[in-house]
């Protein structure tokens, strides 16, 4: 006789195993062990990890809604709720991903010859690595003015700027 598909089905399991992948990608990522994909994964797949824990809360109502009766259930409520508000402040830090806009927004509005002088790569060299991938450039166009006219994925024409091999 099949097993009903019920949401504790479904949730529990997803939670556990969205859960194992949110740590580890996590913790590879405090640590800056990002090659791959492992931001976009730890990114995407948050979101599965956030369906499983609210289908585990809908299929555990009952005992979710307890935990808020214990004084120190109120306290992590509370504690975390308060983190959370706390991080839409800067506090006067200046962190890598609050600078990481404003860098990339300078790097796809700058001109080539730019981009060549930044990496050490001499203008003709960078406009011929272009040709060489059907990409006419001048070195006064922006990887931005390319990715317009082109309709290409500015991603790909910074990869032939900084990671041409």
């Amino acid at each position: 006789m099949a097993q009903r598909f019920t949401v504790r089905t479904w949730a529990t399991p997803l939670t556990i195993g969205a859960f194992f992948l949110m740590a580890a990608t996590g913790v590879l990522m405090f640590f800056h062990i990002e090659g791959g994909l492992t931001t976009v994964v730890h990114q995407w797949c948050s979101w599965l990890f956030l369906a499983g824990a609210v289908g585990h809360v809908v299929a555990n109502v009952k005992p979710f809604k307890n935990h808020f009766r214990s004084p120190f259930g109120q306290a992590s409520v509370a504690t975390f709720s308060l983190i959370l508000v706390a991080s839409f402040f800067t506090w006067g830090t200046i962190t890598g991903p609050r600078l990481l806009k404003p860098v990339q927004q300078a790097i796809m509005t700058a001109p080539l010859s730019a981009l060549a002088a930044m990496t050490q790569t001499p203008p003709e060299v960078l406009l011929r690595r272009f040709e060489a991938y059907g990409i006419p450039a001048t070195g006064q166009q922006s990887v931005r003015d390319l990715a317009t006219r082109d309709h290409l994925n500015p991603n790909r024409l910074l990869g032939l700027v900084f990671l041409p091999e």
